[in-house]
């Protein structure tokens, strides 16, 4: 290298800096000592000069560019050649010998460097390969600056745009009509040719534009439409133009709480309601972004409502707790969370299951009515919590409860009796037919899959940063994160939880207290029968509160307090409760002997729960026998709507009537019938 392209700084030299010339008096180290041209001194650090947009040397060529080697290894092999052949020739006429050169090698007479100056050699050169001298020369400079790119031949690797040459009329409406195909049905080329066809007649005239051959027209289409799903899934393709269009920005949290994204989806399995139909099941969760933690989950078997978004954040600030029929492995005290510390706080947590509970100082949710009621916004800001709205149609703002109802359809929902699949085309006949769980049921089903199937299993999102190769589970990650930043959470008490469950106003009769036909009764509501409230807006009746998921028990406030009253057939409960302790009972006998602290029993756990969760509970249950019922000819009388003071009438005596007998209707009788 020539010393006006030496990439050196020394003393002496002039610099351009600051919009202004300077002249290099020393260095010392990393500090370089400036004079400017009107005599002020000073001193800049190397890195900070050189990093300066107008800094450059005064007087020297610029210094040369490194070779773009991932171009180079892009280039055709011919064109590649090519260059090489053209930087022997250079470094032949520069130094008197070609680049691959032995060592000992004597120049020829016409390169000899002792003989023939630089003029000479480069003129011998194009001589010797019939070009011009101003092609070499030219060679030379671009060697120079540019190395071996500038040596290739720059028409061969010109990048050529996408459509050719074809017309930009005709581009703009493919891509006017490409978009238009964004919401609607799915088509073939040869309608969308049709349809550009017809739209840049329109707007151009016929004849205007020229159009290409069918076999261009269908290269054009499919050029402009690359990874727009135009002739693929509706679905894919809404979902390609509805990403955002800046970068994704993961969403992180260190401590518990920081953040929980709460979302709701229709689950895929198919459900038995009360009247013996068949539906889907919507189901709320609220995902912990720090620890994965799915703090509480609540299925309805139509659109959720408001009220299931506050029972969900209800459920979220008191302890799981362990019910009949789930093992002991599944208790917290058996977990690797810090039970001790927590049971000094709450004597709850000595029954809770192992799922922490996660106070959250904000909720991220979307734009859905559920969400936004007042019933909910308001017991959040009573709670301290923050809520975040999601952009509108922007559902990576909360990706992690997307991606979590994902991997409960794959974990849990596929091993389901009734299972639908995640579309139409991943659906078995008849689906509706193998559908056996009620809502209650596959409640219960869910809550002991999220102890057994989700808090105690490894997820990838979740990592040790001393150990980043092993994934954590989500009770694990709530374990380190509270001993890392003393993490401690204050429950709700008792009548903060009720405060949150929906109300009901009632009357307090002899019989007690119905709701949706079922009969509460307590010693303590003695007093206060027939008894106006005080509330005459109302009109005396009393406030009722009900957990719409645990029908055994309601709760009543009185002027002396909450006075809980228990559902008077309780001892009588139909299925799903009398099969779940049936259930118990078998479970009982099987779990003899297995060590509850040992991870293959919770595996057990789950593989058991899986698979009963598949084959469905018994099939002569009166939950799944009411679907048989709505099959009968008779059809039932219609119930008279709730009232709220419900009076059983007395019986009137009417007289015989006569009455027409729909039987089963019989196709192959009644065709008998027509002939």
């Amino acid at each position: 290298m020539t010393a006006e392209h030496r990439a050196v700084l020394r003393p002496g030299d002039w610099i351009t800096y600051g919009d202004e010339d300077h002249q290099v008096v020393a260095l010392a180290g990393t500090a370089v000592r400036l004079r400017s041209q009107s005599g002020t001194e000073s001193v800049v650090l190397a890195a900070h000069l050189m990093a300066a947009p107008d800094f450059s040397v005064t007087g020297t060529e610029p210094l040369p560019a490194l070779e773009p080697s991932g171009l180079l290894t892009a280039l055709p092999e011919a064109v590649l050649r090519a260059a090489k052949e053209w930087e022997r020739h250079i470094a032949e006429v520069n130094t008197g010998l070609p680049a691959d050169a032995r060592p000992g090698t004597s120049p020829r007479p016409e390169y000899d460097p002792a003989v023939h100056p630089l003029s000479e050699r480069a003129r011998a050169k194009a001589v010797e390969l019939g070009v011009g001298l101003r092609t070499v020369n030219e060679k030379r400079a671009r060697y120079a600056r540019q190395g071996l790119w500038g040596l290739v031949d720059q028409r061969l690797v010109r990048v050529s745009e996408p459509t050719g040459r074809a017309d930009a009329r005709l581009v703009a409406t493919i891509r006017e009509v490409v978009d238009a195909e964004t919401s609607g049905s799915t088509g073939t080329r040869s309608r969308l040719i049709r349809r550009v066809v017809k739209r840049v007649e329109a707007t151009h005239g016929e004849g205007v534009v020229p159009l290409p051959s069918k076999n261009t027209f269908y290269r054009l289409i499919d050029a402009l439409s690359a990874g727009r799903h135009t002739f693929g899934s509706a679905v894919t393709r809404r979902q390609t133009v509805n990403r955002p269009q800046g970068p994704f920005t993961p969403t992180f949290a260190d401590r518990p709480g920081e953040q929980v994204q709460i979302d709701s989806t229709p689950l895929d399995v198919m459900v038995v309601l009360d009247s013996g139909l068949t539906a889907r099941a919507d189901l709320t969760i609220a995902v912990d972004v720090a620890t994965r933690t799915i703090c509480a989950a609540v299925l309805r078997p139509v659109g959720t409502k408001a009220v299931d978004a506050s029972l969900l954040l209800a459920r979220m600030l008191v302890p799981e707790p362990m019910r009949p029929g789930w093992p002991a492995s599944l208790r917290m005290a058996a977990s690797r969370m810090p039970h001790m510390r927590l049971l000094d706080v709450d004597a709850r947590m000595e029954q809770a299951a192992a799922k922490p509970v996660i106070v959250p100082d904000s909720v991220v949710i979307d734009g859905g009515k559920v969400f936004i009621s007042d019933t909910f916004l308001r017991a959040c800001e009573r709670l301290g919590v923050s809520v975040q709205r999601a952009r509108p149609r922007t559902p990576t703002d909360k990706a992690i409860v997307e991606a979590t109802f994902s991997s409960i359809n794959t974990l849990f929902t596929q091993h389901l009796a009734g299972y639908t699949g995640r579309d139409v085309s991943r659906r078995g006949e008849r689906v509706e037919d193998r559908a056996v769980w009620t809502v209650p049921e596959l409640q219960d089903l869910l809550d002991e899959w999220l102890l057994a199937g989700w808090q105690a299993r490894p997820h990838s999102a979740l990592r040790d940063p001393f150990r980043p190769k092993r994934a954590m589970s989500p009770n694990d990650k709530y374990a380190s994160l509270v001993a890392a930043c003393g993490y401690l959470p204050l429950v709700l008490r008792g009548e903060d939880y009720l405060e949150l469950l929906p109300v009901a106003w009632r009357a307090i009769n002899d019989y007690g207290i119905q709701i949706s036909y079922r009969t509460y009764d307590s010693p303590d509501l003695g007093p206060h029968r027939r008894e106006h409230s005080g509330i005459t807006a109302k009109r005396g009746l009393w406030e009722v509160h009900y957990d719409p998921y645990d029908p055994s028990q309601v709760f009543v406030r009185t002027p002396d307090g909450w006075v809980t009253a228990p559902w008077t057939q309780w001892p009588l409960v139909n299925a799903p409760f009398a099969d779940f302790t049936w259930q118990h009972a078998r479970r009982l006998a099987a779990e003899a002997g297995l060590d509850d602290t040992n991870e293959t029993a919770v595996a057990r756990i789950l593989d058991g729960l899986l698979t009963r969760a598949e084959h469905g509970p018994d099939t002569r249950s009166a939950k799944v026998a009411a679907r048989t019922r709505t099959a009968r000819a008779v059809p039932a009388p219609a119930a008279a709507p709730e009232t709220e003071h419900r009076t059983e009438p007395e019986p009137k005596v009417q007289p015989p009537a006569a009455a027409v007998e729909f039987g089963i209707f019989d196709a192959h009788a009644e065709a008998e019938r027509w002939l």
